[in-house]
């Protein structure tokens, strides 16, 4: 099997190059640095004793917590950090800077992988959440690189689909060394997949431990001093194709009993900032975007919404609502980070699609510091919440306390890290 998988991702790779070369049409960093992801990185000046890998923007957060403090451990410059989009390269790389190495990670192609490791000679391995490379792990097993899988977690839907090839992800999870699962949930179902089991240990989830930066906690309140104190404010945050289109019509019915209220609106990805601006400007509503605020009038500043085009904000816009729905839910891509908004004491909502954040799904609404609702139903859930303060502050304050109660898993992880 892993012959064959192999042999498909060479065959594969004119393919993927020229999927690059589209994606660049909108975000330029797809074509750039593109050597790197052959394994063509200069060699780092100092040994690399942790190479952590991260491959989305929601994936690098979660691991700032767990980088800085092997920073710590080990000094800056020893910590290798990969991503695999541009979007999460300039996060990891405003965030960090000249602590780290930072490159793209390489293909899973055994001449590439061998190539990548043979110049950074990392230490040990932290591969983040759920990816799976075959390739790369056969080559850390044989150098008897220590391997952990951290913050893992198996959805219901990749359980199945790594079920289809039992035997390839047996043989695949059996050259880690260490798996720790963000729940118990998650560690069964990598047993049921054949990993080892004295090698899997339930954790916790390190994003419960992100630190809240004050500054943007400040900026927000700032912001939510230029928009208007009194009036209500909600944010639709990390939102994709088809979510902006129900957080419009939703807006527009709230609109009609709360005339002065405000949508703060944040697209998931960078490269559909203008496209959603077009859809708010066909939508009839009147709309600011963060890059144009420094020259707005104040008259003028976000009547009805305010488009988050920036990046590395998002604690702000959460600070400046009062209430936040979190996308990815009400579109099959599965959510993204409830627990931002919920540790800032902000009640959240989210739709029908959370099997990537089920254990912090079921932790909101069993806390009451949550709800799931579907996009017919936003709009009576804004209004009800909007209207009434004793509730939202209730719900916050549960939602503030449930996150609180589970932090630790950064200490864990890091100890498990160390001891590989």
């Amino acid at each position: 099997m892993r012959v064959v998988y192999t042999v498909l991702l060479y065959l594969l790779t004119p393919f993927v190059l020229l999927r690059l070369l589209w994606r660049s049409r909108e975000l330029a960093g797809y074509r750039q640095r593109i050597g790197e992801r052959f394994g063509l990185v200069p060699r780092p000046p100092q040994p690399i004793a942790v190479w952590v890998h991260a491959v989305s923007v929601g994936e690098s957060l979660a691991a700032l917590p767990l980088i800085r403090a092997l920073i710590e451990r080990h000094g800056p410059g020893r910590v290798l950090v990969t991503t695999t989009t541009p979007t999460g390269s300039a996060r990891v790389c405003a965030a960090l800077g000249d602590r780290i190495v930072h490159v793209y990670a390489p293909y899973d192609l055994p001449d590439v992988v061998a190539r990548f490791l043979g110049r950074m000679r990392p230490q040990r391995v932290v591969v983040m959440e759920t990816e799976l490379w075959p390739n790369l792990f056969r080559a850390l097993a044989r150098r008897r690189i220590p391997l952990i899988i951290a913050n893992a977690r198996l959805s219901p839907r990749s359980f199945r689909g790594y079920g289809r090839v039992r035997g390839f992800t047996a043989s695949t999870l059996a050259d880690c060394t260490r798996i720790a699962a963000q729940s118990e949930a998650d560690a069964q179902r990598f047993r049921a997949l054949g990993a080892p089991a004295e090698r899997i240990s339930a954790l916790g989830n390190i994003k419960f431990d992100q630190a809240v930066p004050e500054a943007q906690i400040a900026a927000g309140q700032a912001l939510r001093g230029r928009l208007g104190a009194q009036r209500p404010v909600w944010i639709a945050a990390s939102t994709h194709e088809g979510e902006e289109d129900a957080a419009l019509a939703a807006h527009r019915l709230l609109l009609q009993s709360r005339p002065d209220a405000l949508l703060i609106l944040v697209p998931r990805h960078p490269q559909r900032f203008d496209a959603v601006a077009r859809l708010v400007e066909k939508s009839g509503l009147s709309c600011t975007r963060r890059s144009a605020m420094d020259t707005a009038h104040p008259s003028r500043l976000a009547p009805h919404v305010l488009l988050g085009d920036s990046m590395g904000e998002m604690f702000m816009y959460f600070a400046a609502a009062d209430l936040a729905f979190v996308g990815g839910s009400l579109v099959p891509v599965g959510g993204h980070n409830v627990l931002e908004p919920a540790q800032l004491g902000k009640p959240v909502l989210f739709g029908q699609h959370m099997h990537n954040f089920v254990a912090a799904r079921d932790l909101l609404l069993e806390a009451g510091g949550g709800l799931q609702i579907d996009a017919a139903g936003l709009a009576a859930v804004l209004r009800s919440l909007l209207a009434d303060t004793a509730r939202r502050e209730a719900m916050g304050s549960a939602a503030r306390a449930a996150v609180a109660a589970n932090r630790g898993a950064c200490d864990r992880l890091l100890a498990l890290i160390e001891a590989a």
